[in-house]
């Protein structure tokens, strides 16, 4: 499988994207007014406590406060020691907040936290237009090979390294590299590695938090104390290695930045960063452009004619298989079949590709027979590995169902790159030209008795006018003869479907 990175740069934006075989899979997009503030950490305050939700909100600055929960406490708050420790797998690119924790006792919020308090805390999921951020205060430090834990007495490794022998290697060097306060986690690009690089990335990790906490005693909250790295060295960071073929740029500035940045963390790596120079722009290069377009599309059409429909609400996502143009050739099974398994696939990249994530719900067509429902299933379980969001998926049911959720830490694709409809306020329906036009009707009528031996014109959406003029031969002229009220009907095309304009002359 060919795998790739493009890094696509514009003034005030920048877009990231992960190519496997040709077809981008993720995508990651950074913009002026929305940098990104996963894994930031700041010295915050508390500005309230809510026992009844085991909760609090802390101010860190932004312009919503922040929501950190109880179970997101670090034990170092107060004399609050109770963590047991924790399964000794991990998955790559583990987040604070999905660090498996155990308690002996279940701690109340206000026993630990009170308003006016200063805490510090790490963003674990972007702020939503509704929703303040998410944060932790169990710390954790990426590194190129290894993630630091200043407050989790634990050496972990990554189930990704699936050799016994690597696995007990790499453990046994990160137990002698651990300092006399907290823990690490073995990242799976460090399954090969020399004992010299993990030294090297375990003793930056530690002084990166040494100097966190310098400068957390010197300044005032709320206040940043450490900022992530920006999204193209994020990425290089945490996903290049040696299976990817090149990363390709369109920016010099960013090339320089980026071959820099390789040539600290794995320099033989360096000579595959290649600066695009072709006069056609990267991103239309590669047909990203036209992917991101589909990509904002509830349906997505298949290769065999078959499509998916996705359908994304604040509750959870909903996915639609439909064999749409494509017929099969013999057995209905066998086209059910086909298109199934053709949508897995689609559907785990549209998944990763707008990074969905909280409740999905699929709903695949229907198949009889129980060895091609185990099949589909087999087939959705194995792209989901290739994910490196954590899932959790449940068995197919009798009527094609599949549920899974899928760990998000950042806004979805949509989210970052479309707003809600001005018009139809996010439902994605607005009212047909027979109800405006029965509207405007109600409307004359309510004050039909001053209207008498007046001219009315109205002024709709050419579907309105039209609806209207029919409306009026029907109904709207009888009723006016009444009135002796006459009634001019013109067509706006720069009206909105629901709006209209009634004047008397």
């Amino acid at each position: 499988m060919s795998k790739e990175i493009i890094v696509s740069s514009n003034p005030g934006e920048i877009w990231v994207s992960i190519m496997e075989n040709g077809a981008p899979y993720e995508i990651f997009v950074e913009r002026g007014e929305s940098y990104s503030i996963l894994g930031n950490i700041y010295k915050g305050v508390v500005s309230k406590v809510l026992p009844g939700m085991q909760s609090a909100f802390i101010n860190i600055g932004l312009d919503r406060d922040a929501f950190l929960y109880v179970e997101d406490l670090d034990e170092n708050i107060e004399d609050y020691e109770k963590i047991l420790g924790f399964s000794e797998e991990f998955d790559e690119g583990i987040s604070e907040s999905e660090v498996p924790v155990q308690r002996r006792m279940k701690p109340n919020i206000d026993d630990f936290l009170k308003e006016g308090q200063e805490i510090i805390v790490q963003v674990t999921k972007e702020p939503l237009p509704r929703k303040g951020a998410r944060i932790t205060s169990y710390i954790t430090l990426p590194g190129r090979y290894l993630v630091y834990m200043p407050s989790v007495e634990h050496i972990g490794v990554s189930r990704k390294i699936e050799d016994l022998a690597e696995r007990i290697r790499v453990r046994e060097i990160a137990l002698n590299l651990k300092p006399e306060r907290g823990g690490f986690i073995v990242r799976t690009v460090a399954g090969g590695v020399g004992e010299k690089e993990l030294r090297d990335d375990a003793e930056y990790l530690v002084r990166i938090w040494k100097e966190i906490l310098k400068k957390s005693e010197t300044v005032t909250a709320p206040s940043i104390i450490h900022k992530e790295k920006n999204i193209v060295l994020k990425v290089i960071r945490d996903y290049f290695n040696s299976e990817f073929t090149r990363i390709l740029v369109d920016s010099e500035e960013k090339y320089r930045e980026i071959v820099d940045f390789i040539h600290k963390i794995d320099p033989l790596l360096a000579v595959r960063v290649k600066l695009h120079e072709k006069k056609v722009q990267l991103m239309e290069e590669f047909g990203l452009n036209k992917e991101v377009e589909k990509a904002l599309k509830s349906r997505i059409w298949l290769k065999s004619g078959g499509y998916i429909v996705i359908n994304q609400t604040e509750a959870l996502v909903a996915i639609d298989v439909n064999t749409g143009k494509y017929t099969g050739e013999k057995r209905l099974e066998d086209t059910v079949l086909k298109t199934n398994l053709e949508a897995v696939r689609e559907i785990v990249r549209q998944i990763r590709l707008r990074d969905l994530g909280g409740i999905i719900i699929i709903d695949f067509i229907d198949m009889e027979e129980l060895q091609n429902r185990e099949r589909v299933f087999s087939e959705l379980e194995s792209e989901l590995k290739k994910d490196r969001a954590k899932t959790k998926l449940l068995k197919i049911s009798d009527f094609g169902l599949v549920e899974l959720t899928r760990k998000r830490t950042k806004q979805s694709l949509d989210r970052i790159l479309s707003t809600s409809c001005p018009y139809c306020e996010g439902s994605g329906r607005v009212k047909s030209s027979a109800t405006v036009s029965f509207e405007i009707m109600r409307e004359i009528k309510k004050f039909a008795e001053t209207l008498e031996g007046n001219t009315i014109i109205i002024r709709a959406h050419p579907d309105v006018a039209s609806y209207l003029d029919e409306l009026k031969k029907e109904v709207l002229e009888f009723e006016m003869k009444k009135r002796n009220v006459s009634v001019i009907i013109r067509s706006d095309g720069n009206l909105h479907m629901e709006q209209f304009d009634i004047m008397t002359i």
